[in-house]
């Protein structure tokens, strides 16, 4: 299956990955999964990251690419369809990194591995 990591889920993966539910975990294991990574992910970290909010073992530019290659996660990109559904989500959530995540969902018919219960509240599948 395919499945499309949301920001916290694949830092935790990254960091600490005792935050993880046994069920996220088993499926970014199972090596017949293909994982996501949304441009929209690297941008919200490198933004938090620049802010002093997010702490990383190095650069984002470097940590980022590596660890997905590590891990077997190919980037998404964000195309102008994805843009556009947004247009369309109604307001459960206002973070716009999570908004393209859930229109990325939808519009690539990907299930989302995440923890977070505004995500939950859209017609996505949702992993956790």
């Amino acid at each position: 299956m395919r499945f499309l990591l949301d920001t916290h889920t694949f830092l935790w993966w990254i960091t600490d990955v005792d935050l993880l539910s046994e069920r996220v975990r088993d499926v970014i294991q199972d090596g017949d999964n293909t994982l996501y990574l949304s441009a929209a992910s690297g941008w919200e970290i490198a933004i938090k990251a620049r802010l002093g909010r997010l702490q990383l073992p190095g650069e984002p530019e470097k940590v980022i690419p590596e660890q997905m290659s590590l891990n077997a996660i190919q980037g998404l990109p964000i195309q102008m369809g994805h843009a556009l559904r947004v247009h369309s989500l109604p307001d459960h959530h206002r973070d716009p990194f999570d908004r393209m995540l859930v229109a990325q969902s939808q519009v690539e018919e990907l299930p989302i591995l995440t923890a977070d219960p505004q995500i939950a509240q859209y017609e996505v599948n949702v992993v956790w």
